[in-house]
Parts: structure tokens; C-alpha cells; sequence
């Protein structure tokens, strides 16, 4: 018998993220053997417009040295992530370990 897969809590965007890089191909292996199986769920109308609203963010502009961002581009790439996104979570964990 298969155990459940979870998807654990993340501290950060950029945990997340590496989470899901470091599991995808098992993640790509699993899920159509689910779709197969009738297992995946289906979100309706009202639960995914509720998490698209939680996801709601606001654009800001940001003037940040070109060297700081190709340094963000190179951390990055190593990572598997979108520059903006890595640049977005340094941001959050910052923020947080701050307050």
C-alpha cells in the first residue's frame, strides 16, 4: 500500500520552490498514475477564485543596482527559480527576520 504524499508548510517562497524542484520528478511520475486512478481533485468555481484573491499581490517598482540584480539572476538560475520570484522571497525572509 502507497503511503499519502503531503506537501509540507514552508517558511518562504524560496523553500517552496526548492521543495518542489528537488521533488519534481517524482511529482511528474505520480501524477498521472493519479489522474489514471480518478485520485486528483478537482477545484470549483468558488475555491479557486477564493485562492486567486489570498494570492493577490501589488506590483511595486524597485531601481536596484545592475550588479545586485545579475547576482539575483545567477542565485537564481542555480536554483531553479525565476529571478524576481528569488528576489521576492530574499525580500519576505528579510522582512520577517526582522520584525
Amino acid at each position: 500500500m502507497k503511503q499519502k504524499r503531503t506537501i509540507p508548510a514552508f517558511e518562504s517562497e524560496a523553500e517552496e520552490a526548492d521543495w518542489w524542484f528537488r521533488n519534481r520528478k517524482r511529482l511528474d511520475r505520480d501524477l498521472p498514475q493519479a489522474a489514471k486512478k480518478g485520485q486528483l481533485k478537482r477545484l470549483d468555481q468558488a475555491e479557486l477564485r477564493r485562492r486567486l484573491a489570498a494570492s493577490k499581490t501589488r506590483v511595486v517598482s524597485l531601481r536596484l543596482p545592475e550588479i545586485d540584480i545579475e547576482l539575483a539572476r545567477q542565485q537564481a538560475a542555480r536554483k531553479g527559480l525565476p529571478y524576481q520570484t528569488y528576489i521576492k522571497s530574499l525580500l519576505h525572509q528579510a522582512l520577517r527576520q526582522a520584525g
